[in-house]
This record gives C-alpha cells, structure tokens and sequence, in this order.
C-alpha cells in the first residue's frame, strides 16, 4: 500500500477543535492609559508638591479640550478652604481634586490626608464620564500616596462632613 500524500491523510476527529495561541504582547510605557487618555508631566510634579513639600492645599485636574490627556486646571494655596475647592467641581462636568486634608483625630492628634476625589456629577455628558472613570485607576498608580478615594455624582458626597468621615 502507497502512503497517501499529506493532502489526503486522515485528520484526527480532534483537528478541529486546535486552538491557535499568539503571544500576549504589552507595552510598559506610561504614557498613555488604557482608556488612551495620558497624563500631563505637571499633574505629577504638582502633587508631589502637595504631598512631599505641602506647597499646595488642593489640586483640580481635567482632561484636555481633546479628552487625550489629563492636565491642570488649578492649585490652591496652602491653607485654601475645602469650600473654595469644592467651588471648582463644575455641575455641568466631570473633574479629578486632590485635597491635602488636615483634622483632628478621635485621640485628639492633628493629622493629614491626601483625598483624591472623582467628581463626575450626573448632568455630566456620558463620554466624559466614562473617559473620567476608565483613567482613573491608571492616574492613581502616578500618584502614589494617596490615602482616601471619594467618587461623587452630588454635591453632598464631596460634602465636607462626608468626605472627612471617610478619611478618618
């Protein structure tokens, strides 16, 4: 008996069912986070102001008018009021706050918290939503030390009592 050519061999009742497996291949660059939205060089130098020199009290962080990059919106000076930070979260958009909070603890010590707020109010458009919430693992991993998470849709989630209760 000839062996049969390739073309005409008998193929295994299991040929069909080989999968295929391709090699995982990832980038380690941060530049861009999975939701494609970067981080501008400023936003890290800034809060590391904040939290290594105290040069600021808050810090407000938005995506670029081209949503490809979160940037600074503004700073607030050491000893600036919760209120005057709450005052910039628009109603109408979303934006990131840092907030370098001081209180007093139960046993009576003065401490310091760095609160990272995701204000994405529900008047927000659904876009900027997603973009603000899908960067925002990727923008905490740049900022490293940050002690309490807030994500607010009101105003009285970043109330001043709530988001200290939270801290403590």
């Amino acid at each position: 008996k000839e062996p049969r050519e390739k073309s005409q061999q008998r193929s295994s009742p299991f040929a069909s069912c080989i999968v295929s497996f391709r090699p995982f291949v990832f980038s380690l660059s941060t530049d861009k986070m999975a939701s494609g939205v970067g981080v501008a060089d400023e936003v890290v130098t800034k809060f590391q102001e904040l939290k290594l020199g105290h040069q600021h009290q808050y810090i407000v962080l938005k995506l670029s008018d081209d949503m490809k990059e979160i940037v600074l919106e503004k700073t607030g000076a050491p000893g600036a009021s919760y209120d005057e930070f709450k005052a910039l979260l628009p109603q109408g958009d979303c934006r990131y706050g840092i907030f370098d909070l001081e209180f007093t603890a139960d046993d009576g010590g003065k401490r310091n918290k760095i609160v990272f707020i995701l204000w994405a109010p529900d008047s927000a458009k659904i876009k900027a939503k997603m973009l603000y919430t899908s960067s925002k693992a990727d923008l905490k991993k740049k900022l490293v030390g940050i002690a309490t998470e807030v994500q607010a849709t009101d105003a009285a989630e970043i109330d001043h009592a709530a988001v200290l209760d939270k801290a403590k």
